[in-house]
């Protein structure tokens, strides 16, 4: 099993219905370090505004999200759900749980 920290649109229980066909149980973290920026991609009926985690040179920045534990399978369908404008990495929240989240892709 895998753990992915989500701050955007994953926590969304319709977003979780379409990627992993159910609700997802999860817990409150913190990522600390990083910040969120503002993303513009391109969808199939034009420009869509997400965000994206980036490092931030002030440690003291903190991205508030949702720890989730979630299988291979499932870590493999939001590889194919983010777009390619991001990419998984593990990081270390301030629980201390090492987890995937998806930063920007440059």
């Amino acid at each position: 099993m895998e753990k992915l920290f989500s701050y955007g649109t994953l926590r969304s229980k319709q977003i979780q219905m379409q990627v992993f066909n159910k609700v997802l149980t999860g817990t409150a973290d913190q990522l600390l370090g990083y910040k969120l920026k503002s993303l513009q991609i391109e969808e199939e009926f034009g420009m869509a505004d997400y965000v994206v985690a980036v490092p931030s040179d002030d440690l003291s920045d903190i991205i508030y999200g949702v720890v989730y534990t979630i299988s291979n399978t499932d870590l493999a369908k939001v590889d194919i759900f983010e777009s390619n404008s991001y990419k998984r990495v593990q990081v270390r929240l301030k629980s201390g749980i090492q987890a995937w989240i998806y930063t920007e892709n440059q």
